[in-house]
Protein backbone atom coordinates (compact mmCIF):
# COMPACT_ATOMS: atom_id res chain seq x y z
CA UNK A 1 0.00 0.00 0.00
CA UNK A 2 1.57 3.06 -0.54
CA UNK A 3 0.82 6.29 1.97
CA UNK A 4 1.80 9.85 0.38
CA UNK A 5 3.10 12.34 2.52
CA UNK A 6 0.05 14.94 1.53
CA UNK A 7 -1.70 16.19 -2.04
CA UNK A 8 1.73 17.64 -3.59
CA UNK A 9 3.77 14.23 -2.96
CA UNK A 10 0.27 12.66 -4.65
CA UNK A 11 0.71 14.96 -8.04
CA UNK A 12 4.60 14.86 -8.27
CA UNK A 13 4.21 11.11 -8.11
CA UNK A 14 1.77 11.18 -10.88
CA UNK A 15 3.36 14.13 -12.86
CA UNK A 16 6.27 11.22 -13.11
CA UNK A 17 3.87 8.76 -15.03
CA UNK A 18 2.85 11.65 -17.66
CA UNK A 19 6.29 12.84 -18.88
CA UNK A 20 5.34 11.83 -22.62
CA UNK A 21 3.36 15.08 -22.49
CA UNK A 22 5.95 17.60 -20.99
CA UNK A 23 5.80 20.27 -23.24
CA UNK A 24 3.65 19.88 -25.62
CA UNK A 25 1.29 22.41 -26.91
CA UNK A 26 -1.86 20.65 -26.64
CA UNK A 27 -1.79 19.22 -23.44
CA UNK A 28 -4.11 20.88 -20.56
CA UNK A 29 -4.79 19.59 -17.04
CA UNK A 30 -7.64 20.03 -15.28
CA UNK A 31 -7.93 19.73 -11.16
CA UNK A 32 -11.51 19.05 -9.67
CA UNK A 33 -11.40 20.94 -6.71
CA UNK A 34 -11.01 21.72 -4.22
CA UNK A 35 -8.11 18.48 -3.24
CA UNK A 36 -7.96 17.59 -7.31
CA UNK A 37 -6.50 21.34 -7.52
CA UNK A 38 -3.46 21.18 -5.41
CA UNK A 39 -3.09 17.40 -7.46
CA UNK A 40 -3.38 18.85 -10.67
CA UNK A 41 -0.96 21.96 -9.92
CA UNK A 42 1.62 19.48 -9.56
CA UNK A 43 1.30 17.99 -12.84
CA UNK A 44 0.61 20.95 -14.41
CA UNK A 45 3.80 22.58 -13.59
CA UNK A 46 5.98 19.46 -14.01
CA UNK A 47 4.29 19.04 -17.67
CA UNK A 48 4.53 23.26 -18.17
CA UNK A 49 1.25 23.03 -19.29
CA UNK A 50 -1.79 25.14 -18.62
CA UNK A 51 -3.81 24.51 -15.57
CA UNK A 52 -7.94 24.54 -15.26
CA UNK A 53 -10.30 23.54 -13.15
CA UNK A 54 -13.56 21.49 -13.72
CA UNK A 55 -16.28 21.18 -11.14
CA UNK A 56 -18.02 17.81 -10.11
CA UNK A 57 -19.95 17.15 -7.17
CA UNK A 58 -21.63 14.18 -5.68
CA UNK A 59 -25.51 14.43 -4.99
CA UNK A 60 -26.25 13.19 -1.76
CA UNK A 61 -29.16 11.40 -0.69
CA UNK A 62 -31.80 13.41 1.01
CA UNK A 63 -31.51 11.68 4.28
CA UNK A 64 -27.75 11.27 4.30
CA UNK A 65 -25.52 13.66 2.23
CA UNK A 66 -22.68 11.18 2.43
CA UNK A 67 -24.53 8.42 0.24
CA UNK A 68 -24.16 9.20 -3.47
CA UNK A 69 -26.83 8.92 -5.63
CA UNK A 70 -25.65 10.28 -8.72
CA UNK A 71 -23.02 13.48 -9.59
CA UNK A 72 -23.31 16.75 -11.45
CA UNK A 73 -20.53 18.39 -13.38
CA UNK A 74 -20.80 22.00 -13.63
CA UNK A 75 -21.58 21.75 -17.30
CA UNK A 76 -24.76 20.42 -16.37
CA UNK A 77 -23.63 16.71 -17.43
CA UNK A 78 -25.28 14.25 -14.78
CA UNK A 79 -24.63 10.52 -13.63
CA UNK A 80 -27.26 8.91 -11.16
CA UNK A 81 -27.11 5.59 -9.60
CA UNK A 82 -30.39 4.66 -10.74
CA UNK A 83 -30.38 1.15 -8.68
CA UNK A 84 -29.83 3.04 -5.64
CA UNK A 85 -32.15 5.32 -6.40
CA UNK A 86 -34.71 2.64 -6.85
CA UNK A 87 -33.64 0.58 -3.66
CA UNK A 88 -34.40 3.80 -1.64
CA UNK A 89 -37.63 4.44 -3.05
CA UNK A 90 -36.56 8.25 -3.69
CA UNK A 91 -39.04 10.26 -5.74
CA UNK A 92 -38.25 12.08 -8.21
CA UNK A 93 -38.73 15.59 -6.58
CA UNK A 94 -36.74 13.73 -3.65
CA UNK A 95 -33.76 13.37 -6.37
CA UNK A 96 -34.20 17.03 -8.61
CA UNK A 97 -34.30 18.86 -5.13
CA UNK A 98 -31.19 17.11 -4.43
CA UNK A 99 -29.37 18.22 -8.05
CA UNK A 100 -30.51 21.42 -7.84
CA UNK A 101 -28.85 22.20 -4.44
CA UNK A 102 -25.53 20.91 -6.02
CA UNK A 103 -26.15 23.30 -9.07
CA UNK A 104 -26.52 25.82 -6.36
CA UNK A 105 -23.25 25.02 -5.13
CA UNK A 106 -21.12 24.62 -8.73
CA UNK A 107 -22.19 27.46 -9.35
CA UNK A 108 -21.27 29.57 -6.21
CA UNK A 109 -17.50 27.58 -6.50
CA UNK A 110 -17.21 28.80 -10.60
CA UNK A 111 -18.00 32.07 -10.08
CA UNK A 112 -15.43 32.12 -6.84
CA UNK A 113 -12.55 30.69 -8.36
CA UNK A 114 -12.75 31.55 -11.91
CA UNK A 115 -14.13 35.07 -11.63
CA UNK A 116 -14.33 36.81 -15.02
CA UNK A 117 -11.81 34.42 -16.61
CA UNK A 118 -13.78 31.81 -19.07
CA UNK A 119 -12.60 28.51 -19.04
CA UNK A 120 -9.95 27.36 -21.47
CA UNK A 121 -11.19 25.43 -24.43
CA UNK A 122 -10.57 21.95 -24.82
CA UNK A 123 -11.34 20.91 -27.83
CA UNK A 124 -8.49 18.67 -29.79
CA UNK A 125 -6.80 18.94 -26.70
CA UNK A 126 -4.65 16.01 -24.53
CA UNK A 127 -6.58 16.55 -21.53
CA UNK A 128 -5.25 14.82 -18.53
CA UNK A 129 -8.18 15.16 -15.45
CA UNK A 130 -6.83 15.08 -12.02
CA UNK A 131 -8.17 14.42 -8.35
CA UNK A 132 -6.51 13.55 -5.05
CA UNK A 133 -8.42 10.07 -5.49
CA UNK A 134 -11.50 8.17 -5.83
CA UNK A 135 -13.62 6.51 -3.63
CA UNK A 136 -17.40 5.50 -5.57
CA UNK A 137 -15.85 6.95 -8.71
CA UNK A 138 -19.62 8.76 -9.06
CA UNK A 139 -18.35 12.76 -9.62
CA UNK A 140 -15.64 11.46 -11.73
CA UNK A 141 -17.81 9.86 -13.98
CA UNK A 142 -19.98 12.41 -14.03
CA UNK A 143 -16.92 15.23 -14.55
CA UNK A 144 -15.37 12.96 -17.32
CA UNK A 145 -18.57 11.97 -19.49
CA UNK A 146 -19.71 15.56 -19.58
CA UNK A 147 -15.90 16.60 -20.72
CA UNK A 148 -16.13 13.85 -23.39
CA UNK A 149 -18.66 16.12 -24.87
CA UNK A 150 -16.27 18.82 -25.29
CA UNK A 151 -14.45 16.89 -28.23
CA UNK A 152 -10.63 16.26 -26.61
CA UNK A 153 -8.38 14.94 -28.79
CA UNK A 154 -7.85 12.49 -25.72
CA UNK A 155 -9.23 12.26 -22.29
CA UNK A 156 -6.98 10.90 -19.47
CA UNK A 157 -7.52 10.76 -16.05
CA UNK A 158 -4.59 10.86 -13.52
CA UNK A 159 -5.75 9.97 -9.27
CA UNK A 160 -2.87 8.90 -6.56
CA UNK A 161 -5.61 5.97 -5.43
CA UNK A 162 -9.15 3.96 -5.82
CA UNK A 163 -10.66 1.11 -4.71
CA UNK A 164 -10.10 -1.91 -7.29
CA UNK A 165 -13.52 -2.64 -8.39
CA UNK A 166 -13.78 0.93 -9.07
CA UNK A 167 -10.95 0.95 -11.57
CA UNK A 168 -12.67 -0.43 -14.26
CA UNK A 169 -15.43 1.72 -14.36
CA UNK A 170 -12.95 4.54 -14.65
CA UNK A 171 -10.78 3.32 -17.57
CA UNK A 172 -14.28 2.45 -19.50
CA UNK A 173 -14.80 6.20 -19.20
CA UNK A 174 -11.59 7.80 -20.74
CA UNK A 175 -8.73 6.69 -23.18
CA UNK A 176 -5.97 6.78 -20.52
CA UNK A 177 -5.99 6.13 -16.81
CA UNK A 178 -2.66 6.95 -14.69
CA UNK A 179 -3.85 5.38 -11.12
CA UNK A 180 -0.48 4.74 -8.45
CA UNK A 181 -2.31 2.28 -6.20
CA UNK A 182 -5.87 0.14 -5.54
CA UNK A 183 -4.90 -0.79 -2.10
CA UNK A 184 -7.86 -3.34 -0.84
CA UNK A 185 -9.26 -3.43 1.63
CA UNK A 186 -10.58 0.20 0.73
CA UNK A 187 -11.87 2.63 3.39
CA UNK A 188 -11.14 6.19 2.59
CA UNK A 189 -8.97 8.60 0.05
CA UNK A 190 -7.89 10.04 3.42
CA UNK A 191 -6.67 6.87 4.82
CA UNK A 192 -3.62 6.88 2.49
CA UNK A 193 -2.27 10.72 3.35
CA UNK A 194 -0.23 11.26 6.33
CA UNK A 195 -1.51 15.30 5.60
CA UNK A 196 -5.20 15.16 3.97
CA UNK A 197 -6.32 18.25 5.54
CA UNK A 198 -9.16 19.91 3.70
CA UNK A 199 -8.32 22.39 0.96
CA UNK A 200 -10.15 25.86 1.47
CA UNK A 201 -11.68 28.12 -1.79
CA UNK A 202 -8.41 30.70 -0.87
CA UNK A 203 -6.03 27.59 -1.60
CA UNK A 204 -7.82 27.09 -4.54
CA UNK A 205 -7.87 30.67 -5.46
CA UNK A 206 -4.18 31.59 -4.66
CA UNK A 207 -3.18 28.26 -6.71
CA UNK A 208 -5.12 29.15 -9.59
CA UNK A 209 -4.14 33.01 -9.91
CA UNK A 210 -0.29 31.77 -9.24
CA UNK A 211 -0.18 29.10 -11.94
CA UNK A 212 -3.15 29.36 -14.21
CA UNK A 213 -2.77 31.33 -17.65
CA UNK A 214 -4.78 34.16 -18.56
CA UNK A 215 -7.69 33.04 -19.98
CA UNK A 216 -8.55 34.76 -22.95
CA UNK A 217 -9.64 31.95 -25.29
CA UNK A 218 -13.61 31.74 -25.56
CA UNK A 219 -15.41 29.21 -23.64
CA UNK A 220 -15.92 25.74 -25.31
Amino acid sequence: MIQFANRRDAGQRLAAKLHAYKNRADALVLGIPRGGVVVAAEIARALQAPLDIFIARKIGAPFNAELAIGALAQDGAVFWDDALIAELHLSDRAVQRARVAQQAEIERRVKLYRGARPPLNIQNKNVIVADDGVATGATTIAALRALRQHQPARLGLAIPVAPRQVAPLLRAECDEVILLDTPEPFQAVGFFYADFEQVTDNEVIEILTAQAPPLTQAPS
